[in-house]
């Protein structure tokens, strides 16, 4: 009886270091919210470029300047996804209800939910990587395009098989 009492014990002691263990992960997410600054100073560091260099830009060299800085917004809305979707799902509550500034997506945000929505923000960095590429086809080779073009259908294949495999995980579990 009491070696069945030991491993109830140390099954429990077991248990609450394994959930305890989901704390590892901040520094993981601090990590990427030095990130999100790094992204910040970047930004701001084109910005200003931008309307440095204004006067001396053709039209083609300002799109490539705002393409850049969208693409840096997208990162940006990335890391927050995973950070705050992140660790929300697999650290700990937020404990922001009731906060006017909530993001919408946060009140449904699970694991599956935010692999689609990352599959998806991926896709829109994907493109707006294509639509540089697209820009600059003059000034690149064939084989750079064609590697960009089959990497972005391998993000979006991707992503739809993400979206169809949670769905069916979905229609599994209402049934």
């Amino acid at each position: 009886m009491d070696s069945q009492k030991d491993f109830v014990m140390k099954q429990n002691i077991f248990s609450k270091i394994i959930f305890a263990s989901r704390w590892l992960q901040l520094p993981i997410y601090l990590g990427l919210i030095v990130v999100q600054a790094i992204y910040a100073y970047k930004f701001l560091k084109s910005l200003w470029n931008l309307v440095v260099n204004l006067g001396v830009m053709d039209e083609n060299t300002i799109m490539l300047a705002v393409l850049n800085l969208i693409d840096v917004v997208m990162i940006a809305n990335l890391l927050i996804m995973v950070v705050v979707g992140g660790y929300e799902t697999f650290v700990s509550r937020l404990n922001v209800d009731n906060h006017p500034d909530q993001p919408e997506w946060l009140n449904h945000v699970n694991a599956s939910v935010l692999k689609v929505k990352l599959s998806m923000a991926i896709i829109s960095i994907s493109s707006i990587h294509l639509l540089q590429t697209f820009i600059n086809a003059s000034k690149l080779p064939e084989s750079t395009m064609m590697w960009q073009l089959l990497i972005h259908f391998g993000f979006i294949l991707s992503a739809i098989g993400v979206a169809y495999t949670d769905k069916l995980l979905n229609s599994a579990h209402h049934h």
